[in-house]
């Protein structure tokens, strides 16, 4: 094992694929924001929601999850 993961198109595809993932990870997000009947971030940053944000955590986590695996 030598040098051969360091080949441009190696390092070129990882950085559009891990562009795309955050970039769907986003659309996502502002999805799921737009479609809960309260501001997610008014919530969770003023309001100090901690159960919220717990649960905004887990809903990123699994939508990452499940970007990269639809990726890999």
């Amino acid at each position: 094992m030598g040098f051969e993961m360091i080949k441009p198109g190696v390092v070129l595809s990882s950085l559009v694929f891990a562009l795309m993932g955050v970039i769907i990870f986003w659309l996502c997000f502002i999805i799921i924001d737009k479609i809960t009947p309260y501001d997610l971030w008014g919530e969770i940053v003023e309001k100090q929601n901690v159960a919220l944000a717990l649960v905004v955590a887990s809903m990123s986590l699994g939508i990452c999850v499940i970007i990269a695996a639809a990726i890999h």
